[in-house]
């Protein structure tokens, strides 16, 4: 989920918010585990990445006029030997990074954040990963 921080909002709080309103799960502010890096977009946004646990299976109940789609995916996923995918583009001077998952991939920034997820959730790492570039078609 995503969407902007209200005033006098923080990135947390907003992030919950988001959540409730996107995909409809209701977690308090203590299921929040923190923050991955910002990451600047080339269309001029900053996004601050919130990780949140829910308890249990959490049910999802996607917004139609928010969300086209939701999926599971096992953090044992993005253990695969070709996560992440680091491509070069003449465009610039930065990798452009992508996460396979799902038949298909996700670039950045989501594919960024997935990543770093892996490396500091499940390695105990402390990966950067605002140094990534977007494709691209995701520039505008």
């Amino acid at each position: 989920p995503g969407g902007r921080i209200d005033p006098g909002e923080s990135a947390e709080a907003a992030a919950l918010r988001e959540l409730s309103e996107e995909v409809g799960l209701d977690l308090q502010a203590d299921a929040v585990i923190g923050l991955l890096d910002d990451y600047a977009t080339r269309s001029g946004y900053a996004i601050t990445p919130v990780v949140a646990w829910a308890e249990g299976e959490a049910r999802l109940r996607p917004n139609p006029v928010e969300v086209a789609a939701a999926y599971r995916v096992s953090l044992s996923e993005l253990e695969r030997p070709d996560v992440p995918r680091l491509r070069s583009i003449p465009e610039s001077d930065r990798p452009v990074i992508s996460v396979p998952l799902l038949g298909a991939h996700i670039h950045a920034p989501t594919g960024a954040f997935l990543y770093q997820l892996r490396e500091v959730a499940i390695r105990g790492l402390d990966t950067r990963v605002s140094h990534y570039d977007q494709p691209v078609f995701a520039w505008r």
